[in-house]
């Protein structure tokens, strides 16, 4: 069955067109320094916002009416959501996909049933990778969704639900393997608390470092050579969650001697809920070696939850791109597009515009964040405006070859200091230059 028979191939028009099912900006073939866009951007689609995403939110039911979802039995079910994945994939050119364990498959009454569902569902997936370029860029389990999880998964007080979300994360490492996975991501969507007050903080830490231990020694059992993620979140569904962001999973990782098996998923709107713009959860990753995938979208500031709208925030995406350019490209990571259209925007053809736009805009905030890199002009500025610490004192400061002793002795009896402005509105219209010039071709 054709499902998106109403949407012709979309193809690279330039920003003059008026055809909204066209990239303005995306060109997958231009080729930048000696590599095609497509595999600078390496863009994804979330199986679960968009092939099993109804619509409905904590105030209201389902709003959306997807074909896929016609059929009565769950697994003729998911192999339709599959088939929907691979054409949808293949008329926006989408090289890759993500997914939750249980987004493309049912659940059965034990684990042992449901594992079988899934193999069914995986099995299909794979002949349709056959005859098509699509590639899974990383898997993951859903340790959130089922009632059983309330009060979390590998940090829950009950240890039968711990070696529940350790036989589904085996699993999820198994298949994720099976299809050529290049990454696995780690959410820990209730590893976290509501209250302190019936918490033991020091034995859940404990025991969800336990967790990623066994997690990694499966993996690297199985042979699965794919990156291993965190993916930070600092609230919601728990009041606070032990993956907070970057810096707080960093010291996490470092604290239990994790911090070589791991890399981070970032996602926008997690960066901004954690009180972070999304640039500097990405540099803090980025400086420390630690950038590895992106969850492409957006949240609304004056919401206060995840809101994962596709991103058209230039500026942002622009940032975004500096970041990953100076951390090299990503390798194993990608852009995931873990972003939903609105309630109200509830037909196939949103989809796929929704999915335009977000190309679009981080094709754009690409471009121009390379034109930047390429003249260096903020690197420029900032070697200046720290070239105190290349000479002198300053350079004795930076390398940790100086005492209080002696800076007490260099500063006691100045009476002036000379300070530089720190040209902030200058830098901020030279972004706004570089991104209209590119704008404008």
């Amino acid at each position: 069955m054709e499902f998106f028979k109403d949407i012709a191939q979309v193809s690279y028009e330039g920003p003059e067109s008026k055809n909204p099912f066209s990239f303005k900006f995306y060109n997958p073939e231009e080729v930048v320094e000696g590599k095609k866009m497509k595999d600078h951007l390496r863009f994804s689609v979330a199986f679960w916002h968009t092939f099993t995403g109804d619509g409905r939110d904590m105030f209201g039911a389902p709003a959306f009416d997807r074909p896929w979802d016609k059929y009565e039995d769950p697994l003729d079910r998911s192999f339709a959501r599959v088939d929907a994945l691979f054409e949808f994939c293949e008329k926006l050119n989408l090289e890759f996909f993500c997914f939750h364990d249980r987004d493309i498959a049912p659940e059965g009454v034990t684990l042992r049933e449901t594992n079988k569902l899934l193999d069914k569902v995986v099995g299909y997936i794979k002949d349709r990778m056959k005859g098509s370029n699509l590639k899974l860029l990383w898997g993951t389990a859903n340790l959130f969704s089922n009632p059983v999880y309330s009060q979390g998964a590998a940090t829950s007080p009950f240890p039968e639900i711990f070696a529940r979300a350790a036989a589904q994360v085996k699993k999820a490492l198994e298949i994720t393997k099976e299809l050529d996975g290049q990454g696995y991501v780690f959410w820990g969507g209730r590893e976290g608390y509501e209250t302190l007050l019936n918490t033991n903080m020091e034995l859940e830490l404990r025991n969800l470092a336990h967790f990623l231990k066994m997690a990694v020694e499966y993996a690297q059992k199985i042979g699965f050579n794919g990156q291993l993620l965190i993916e930070p979140k600092p609230k919601e569904p728990t009041k606070h969650q032990y993956d907070f962001d970057v810096a707080n999973s960093l010291a996490f990782l470092k604290t239990y001697g994790l911090d070589s098996h791991f890399k981070f998923n970032i996602e926008a709107n997690h960066s901004t809920l954690a009180g972070h713009t999304f640039v500097h959860e990405l540099r803090y990753a980025r400086i420390h070696g630690k950038l590895g995938s992106i969850d492409a979208n957006q949240g609304d500031l004056l919401l206060g939850w995840d809101t994962d709208q596709f991103p058209t925030n230039i500026y942002e995406t622009t940032l975004a791109m500096y970041e990953v350019i100076k951390a090299g490209g990503f390798t194993k990571g990608g852009l995931n597009f873990d972003a939903k259209v609105r309630r109200s925007s509830f037909k196939l053809q949103d989809l796929v515009i929704a999915h335009i736009v977000g190309m679009d805009t981080f094709a754009l905030g690409f471009k121009v964040a390379y034109r930047m890199w390429k003249d260096q002009v903020l690197e420029k500025f900032i070697e200046d405006r720290y070239r105190g610490y290349s000479e002198g004192i300053g350079k004795k400061i930076a390398s940790g070859e100086t005492s209080f002793e002696e800076l007490e002795s260099l500063v006691i009896d100045k009476d002036e200091f000379v300070l530089h402005s720190g040209q902030q509105e200058y830098l901020e219209s030279l972004l706004n230059q570089y991104l209209f010039t590119v704008v404008k071709g």
